[in-house]
């Protein structure tokens, strides 16, 4: 074999190999269908907390404002709401039966940072009152768009007070008193909305084919 007629394609090749680029040990090309080894782990992202339910304030409980009226048994009781108003809500309740007045109330719905308290107290016709140590508290335990429930925390005088959105016109007032002895004892009012006029006219929901 003559030596010196295979020198110029191996010198070819040689010159083919160093004119192409060098790659760093490792590389490896990227393109499509080829991974790349140079992306870094990302850091896994922390769950999301779960949202905090808004604090209740007494624009939950303005559908109250306004005259009410109901029957408990032969009694006639009346209440008066108004609307909420610098963190206060201001109410009076009186019971009759016939044209005598058996118990007046006042009482009131507060907003402070800790939650709001449903504060009451009854007075005779003279306004004697007749808690001496002075007016019952109950705080809000839950409040929905048809419910709150109040607690009083100390004693069972009462233990609860729960207020009702029957429509919005319509509520009832549920008081639980819960005596040292014997069993717990009820009451239940419920009133309905007092107009000086005709009641306002409601748009009723028109009931349409169910959705398929």
């Amino acid at each position: 074999m003559n030596m010196r007629s295979a020198t110029p394609p191996i010198l070819g090749l040689l010159l083919l190999f160093a004119a192409l680029p060098l790659e760093a040990p490792g590389q490896q090309p990227v393109g499509a269908g080829a991974p790349s080894t140079s992306a870094q782990p990302t850091a896994q992202t922390p769950p999301a907390a779960p949202p905090v339910a808004p604090k209740p304030t007494l624009a939950d409980l303005a559908w109250l404002a306004g005259r009410w009226q109901g029957a408990w048994g032969p009694r006639v009781a009346q209440q008066v709401w108004t609307a909420p108003k610098a963190g206060v809500m201001l109410g009076t309740f009186q019971l009759t039966e016939g044209d005598k007045t058996l118990v007046l109330e006042m009482f009131t719905l507060v907003e402070s940072p800790d939650g709001i308290q449903f504060n009451l107290r009854h007075f005779t016709p003279a306004l004697v009152a007749w808690e001496k140590p002075g007016p019952t508290v109950l705080n809000l335990a839950s409040v929905d768009p048809k419910h709150a429930v109040f607690e009083n925390p100390l004693d069972g005088q009462p233990k609860h007070a729960i207020f009702t959105q029957l429509d919005p016109d319509t509520y009832v007032s549920r008081s639980e008193i819960v005596p040292e002895k014997g069993d717990m004892q009820v009451t239940e009012i419920t009133y309905h909305r007092q107009y000086d006029g005709a009641p306002p006219k409601r748009s009723k929901e028109k009931k349409g084919k169910p959705a398929q």
